[in-house]
């Protein structure tokens, strides 16, 4: 699959890596989660085409997008609204978010209700730490960065008791100065920022009024099934689907069923 080359764009004093998968269609807004980068967005940008045009941001610390911290959700929020204000678009758009990235994205419609005309959740709760969540972060700090290959670098992960290590490669890349392989988060950053983002958003999450989707995998270890279906009683005009044999990484684990899920809904919203 064709991936565009990321563009860059200077947001608050940061420069920030923009993958913008192009066509006519009604611009998307798209937020990965820890340890992601925007391009894990091209096989949905590709089912979505030609209806919607997918944007997808690096966050802060992830990706091609420079520098670190400080890692809070203010700090996520005001980039994701810098990025909405600098497209210049007439109106607000549809955001299409998961794990972490969905937490900035529902906070981003509770603060700016002028920005966002929907929310696509996928797999993160409105409360992201215990007693919800029994292990709300991954613990990397000892995590390599660097190895001789791609392979290697997989193996190095997966010794650590992760048992498919594909999600975490999509943001490694080739180092030009070695020849080796490197990820392009810092563990540390990422430390960080896991800890940062666990909290109760109870209010975040209730406190906007647009359409939403929440999607939940039904083997996820962040978005217990009862939890998920408290998000959706609570907040009006809130669509529940639930993702039978999926884990946290619904895209990933049923992906023809994901970007239907994500196509119909955005079908649905009244200026579509």
């Amino acid at each position: 699959m064709t991936v565009p080359s990321p563009d860059f764009v200077s947001l608050r004093g940061r420069r920030f890596a923009l993958t913008d998968f192009g066509g006519p269609g009604t611009p998307v807004l798209a937020l990965h989660g820890h340890f992601g980068r925007g391009r894990m967005y091209a096989p949905l940008a590709a089912a979505l085409a030609p209806a919607y045009r997918v944007i997808a941001l690096d966050q802060r610390g992830h990706g091609l997008t420079g520098g670190g911290g400080p890692f809070t959700l203010d700090e996520y929020v005001a980039d994701a609204a810098a990025l909405l204000h600098e497209l210049r678009r007439p109106g607000p758009v549809p955001v299409v978010a998961h794990s972490t990235g969905a937490v900035a994205a529902y906070a981003l419609a509770a603060r700016h209700p002028e920005l966002v005309s929907a929310l696509v959740v996928e797999d993160i709760g409105a409360v992201t730490d215990r007693p919800v969540v029994s292990h709300p972060v991954l613990d990397v700090s000892g995590w390599p960065t660097w190895a001789a290959d791609r392979e290697t670098l997989r193996d190095q992960i997966e010794s650590r008791g992760i048992h498919d290590a594909s999600y975490f490669l999509d943001s490694a890349e080739r180092d030009r100065a070695t020849g080796g392989w490197r990820l392009l988060f810092e563990p540390a950053h990422m430390m960080a920022s896991q800890e940062a983002m666990r909290g109760d958003f109870w209010a975040e999450w209730l406190n906007s009024t647009c359409p939403a989707l929440l999607m939940h995998g039904e083997h996820s270890s962040l978005l217990p099934p009862g939890h998920a279906r408290e998000m959706a009683r609570r907040r009006p005009r809130t669509t529940l689907r639930e993702f039978a044999g999926c884990g946290h990484w619904i895209h990933d684990d049923a992906p023809k069923e994901y970007a239907w899920a994500v196509a119909r809904f955005l079908d649905s919203l009244p200026d579509a």
